[in-house]
């Protein structure tokens, strides 16, 4: 056979090997994508098993229709699950609004929050001692910022996550009650904040929608 014989079956194999290569890729792509992180809800009874966590199901010594929160006995702590769920509403947690989700914490627990944002809008997550009964356009006017997650205090009014990302934070709490809420200036005032109720009355961390 001559040497451009040769060329040439050299040529289509390599040909045909790139096109496969390439058919492969693009069919992974339409018919095996990355699955998508599922949602992360705080109130949810499913299981989690890592070397860190313990979780608890409903127990009959919670009130009616709350749920136990995720945590570990051995360390007192507890771990807050929370989203800013894309819906019609871009301002909540969990797809709550206006202080309407509660969670309590026995008292001298460390709380570590994971604070996903599936919303469009930026968003952080704080929690604040608060002096007033609502929140107004900036949070900072209305008590002591104690935990910025996805923020800093001099950014949390206009800086949170993006649409997609987590981020992290941890605090022990005394014995009191405070709000958990965005910090982007107008957010928690459209309805972005909850409720946190600390207390050496509560045994079992857990959430309830009030």
């Amino acid at each position: 056979m001559s040497k451009i014989g040769i060329a040439i079956i050299v040529i289509i194999f390599v040909g045909t090997a790139v096109m496969a290569g390439f058919l492969a890729y693009n069919f992974s792509i339409v018919y095996f994508p990355l699955p998508k992180v599922s949602k992360a809800p705080i109130l949810s009874k499913v299981i989690h098993t890592t070397s860190t966590t313990t979780t608890t199901s409903m127990t009959s010594s919670l009130p009616s229709g709350a749920y136990a929160l995720p945590y570990n006995p051995s360390n007192k702590t507890v771990f807050l699950y929370i989203v800013a769920e894309s819906s019609s509403n871009p301002f909540n947690f969990n797809g709550t609004s206006d202080g309407n989700l509660h969670i309590y914490i026995p008292a001298g627990w460390t709380v570590i929050v994971y604070f996903t944002n599936e919303e469009g809008l930026p968003h952080n997550f704080l929690i604040i001692q608060n002096t007033t009964a609502t929140p107004g356009t900036d949070v900072g006017q209305d008590g002591n910022i104690l935990l910025y997650v996805g923020a800093t205090s001099s950014n949390y009014l206009y800086n949170g996550i993006s649409s997609g990302q987590t981020a992290s934070g941890s605090i022990t709490l005394n014995p009191g009650v405070y709000w958990f809420a965005c910090g982007v200036e107008g957010h928690a005032s459209s309805g972005m904040w909850g409720v946190i109720e600390v207390s050496s009355s509560i045994t079992t961390p857990y959430a309830i929608v009030e």
